[in-house]
């Protein structure tokens, strides 16, 4: 698959529901990547990319944005809040707050540095143990806390299981989004995307189906 490929098939999810084409936010996952593989995806015009470790995207990112203008970084990995600083600084968006306590470190933050990425919550829909995220019936509680914090909260974010129809898992989301007054969704990946938008993802992720397999990293 090449990027020209799933934007073509993003593209005609949009139009078969109705939607604005462009409307949908296709996010690069580019974690575990070669480099190079970064760099043919940059030359081909995308610019929004998704890091799921702060380290990772720290080592190589500053360079990539030397030589490219407007790339956009999203954090779509959990954030640790001996990390929250650097993220802050460098990501345009955080999808993966899930905590209070990581909502207060990044308030602080923010006034320290003067900026803040939009942040979405990420939910655990599935209440995997293994999974980051909050739980469905904790979410609101969640929610009231970050605007009682004036963050630029702008949706949700969910992983589904990958054992389960994930359509189940994107309906639920978008209630919870919906009940609470909020317009992001952040979810569908690369063997899913398409049905996320068409129960109406802002934001898709998609990685191995633009850059490959993923390389894991030598040790």
């Amino acid at each position: 698959m090449t990027l020209e490929a799933i934007t073509t098939r993003l593209r005609a999810a949009e139009i078969r529901t109705g939607r604005a084409p462009g409307s949908v936010t296709l996010i690069a996952v580019s974690k575990v990547q070669p480099s190079e593989r970064i760099d043919a995806v940059l030359a081909q015009g995308q610019r929004v990319f998704g890091e799921n470790r702060v380290q990772e995207a720290q080592g190589r990112w500053p360079a990539f944005q030397a030589r490219f203008e407007g790339i956009s970084l999203h954090l779509i990995g959990p954030l640790q809040t001996n990390k929250a600083r650097a993220a802050v600084s460098m990501f345009d968006a955080i999808h993966s707050v899930d905590r209070l306590k990581l909502a207060e470190t990044i308030a602080r933050l923010a006034d320290d540095e003067g900026r803040c990425p939009d942040l979405f919550i990420q939910v655990n829909t599935g209440a995997e143990p293994q999974k980051a995220g909050v739980l469905p019936d904790e979410l609101e509680r969640l929610i009231a806390s970050v605007r009682a914090l004036s963050l630029p909260l702008k949706g949700l974010m969910c992983i589904p299981p990958a054992d389960q129809d994930a359509a189940v898992h994107f309906r639920l989301l978008a209630a919870l989004a919906a009940r609470n007054g909020l317009e992001g969704l952040s979810m569908g990946m690369s063997d899913d995307f398409e049905t996320a938008v068409e129960l109406g993802a802002t934001h898709v992720r998609v990685g191995s189906a633009i850059f490959g397999e993923r390389v894991p990293p030598k040790e």
